[in-house]
């Protein structure tokens, strides 16, 4: 993958030409925010060209379903970066989510949100706080795959990909060290999820051995939540996996002071999209009310990312001294602190009065003193000896006593496979289950070879070929045994490739 800096043209006498961007103005408050973050630009001589896309609310209700037009993918494509003002997704009749769409679509992996106090002209318990959180954006439990098995149990897949793990945990340390960040902290729950968040932990260890310079640590989730919330000032870059990175970063906006002032970068190896993280606000649209800070904050992260840092940091500065100012709308607007209430419009104005200013009190923003550049390397799969040991195969059975099933299943003649156990809910039932487990109709029952090695500290598998299991299916039908889903066990290079039950 090649640099992640839009590299701007240049013109035949060496000058930088504006840059083009799609942009989106979006629904309710998107487009009043939008004009005003867009006017800033321009007189702070962001060298851009906005061109126009539709999204959203209107595209939804003409009876596009994924919420944008072909044009709009059109000038994406051809633009590489968009910025995008919140949209309304109308509520019912299988609407997408145009956000997940775009991501996923246009392969944007990292998620960043920075976030930092702006005490004490936002309330915030946390005066020192000045965290990024950089979430991975594409994969998790956000793939989306759900599935209704039985009366009692739907599931929903966690998807972890190596590749996945690769760039994101790169792109963290890519970031700490181009902005000058001392620490990243990866927050799992690989005690729990010894797979899945288990080689997003393992790629971070093996990742963070190239940063020597940058301090690494891994929490897990629950805690690293908890010590986020009440101690953010120890933090400094966080990665993540999808859901958490969602919850954490909310958590993060909302005790530096406001969800609505943070602004966020989907960033992808060609196309990158910068937005801000609240919602469209139909309740204030149209008023002159809403608070542009989170777009702009949005903008100044596009303004760096594409290499124009000096303009970026010209426009966080005005903004920051404008906070200083007192300037303030109505949603952060403190009767002690302020020293004006104003619209959008004026706020937008503010800042522009500013331009060239820096703050007195508050950091002055320095983007153009680190390097920006942030370079993720292609990925190269590594081959391994992949062998099929088992199968898992799922049943829907509606009773109750795991020694029934469990009987009944032991006694099936299957060529060369034996039952090793059934679980329900991940908790080992049979054989040697607890009296006291609930069961659901939901059943797994692990089959491995016959002279697999079942009881010792670390089962020893012996390899099976995919014949064994079509005809354990065959017999499992005829005993007349509702099998709704089935996953094969592997072993790669040796080593197990799925869970263990609970107890097993």
């Amino acid at each position: 993958m090649d640099n992640q800096l839009v590299k701007q043209p240049n013109n035949s006498n060496g000058i930088q030409k504006a840059l083009k961007i799609a942009v989106a103005k979006g629904d309710g408050i998107g487009p009043e925010i939008m004009d005003a973050t867009l006017k800033i630009l321009e007189a702070a001589g962001a060298r851009i060209e906005p061109e126009f896309i539709e999204v959203g609310e209107k595209v939804y209700l003409s009876g596009n379903t994924a919420g944008i037009t072909k044009e709009s993918w059109e000038t994406i494509h051809n633009n590489k970066i968009i910025l995008k003002a919140p949209i309304t997704t109308p509520q019912g009749k299988g609407y997408k989510s145009l956000n997940v769409t775009m991501r996923k679509s246009l392969g944007l992996f990292a998620n960043v949100r920075p976030v930092a106090a702006m005490h004490p002209y936002i309330k915030t318990n946390f005066p020192e706080m000045d965290v990024v959180i950089i979430r991975e954006n594409e994969e998790d439990l956000y793939a989306g795959i759900e599935h209704q098995q039985t009366e009692d149990v739907v599931q929903c897949l966690k998807l972890i990909t190596r590749p996945g793990c690769e760039k994101i945990v790169r792109y963290a340390f890519e970031y700490a060290k181009a902005y000058n960040r001392k620490k990243v902290t990866c927050m799992v729950k690989d005690n729990i999820m010894k797979l899945t968040d288990g080689l997003f932990h393992k790629v971070f260890d093996e990742i963070a051995v190239e940063y020597p310079d940058i301090k690494s640590e891994t929490q897990i989730i629950d805690i690293g939540s908890a010590r986020l919330a009440a101690r953010p000032e120890d933090y400094d870059v966080v990665v993540t996996s999808n859901l958490y990175g969602d919850i954490i970063s909310d958590i993060a906006a909302e005790i530096a002071g406001s969800v609505g002032m943070a602004g966020s970068a989907n960033v992808g190896t060609k196309v990158s999209m910068f937005e801000a993280i609240h919602g469209s606000a139909p309740d204030i649209a149209g008023k002159n009310m809403a608070n542009p800070s989170g777009l702009i904050n949005a903008a100044v992260m596009m303004l760096s990312h594409v290499g124009q840092t000096k303009v970026a940091d010209k426009i966080r500065n005005a903004w920051l001294r404008t906070l200083e100012d007192g300037i303030h709308t109505a949603d952060i607007y403190q009767d002690d602190i302020s020293k004006m209430k104003v619209g959008t419009d004026d706020f937008a104005d503010e800042v522009i009065a500013r331009l060239g200013l820096t703050p007195e009190k508050l950091p002055v923003s320095e983007l153009s003193k680190g390097s920006g550049e942030i370079n993720i390397p292609e990925y190269k799969r590594t081959p391994q000896k992949k062998e099929l040991v088992g199968v898992d195969v799922f049943l829907d059975w509606q009773g109750t006593d795991p020694n029934e099933i469990g009987n009944g299943l032991m006694h099936i003649d299957a060529y060369k496979l034996k039952l090793k156990m059934i679980t329900n809910r991940g908790v080992k039932v049979f054989p040697e289950g607890m009296k006291e487990t609930y069961c659901t109709d939901h059943w797994r029952c692990r089959f491995v070879a016959l002279d697999a090695d079942a009881k010792s500290a670390e089962p020893v598998y012996q390899a099976i070929n995919f014949e064994q299991i079509v005809d354990l299916l065959a017999k499992l039908n005829m005993k007349g045994f509702d099998v709704i889903k089935t996953e094969n066990l592997y072993e790669f290079d040796g080593k197990r490739g799925f869970s263990l039950g609970q107890g097993e």
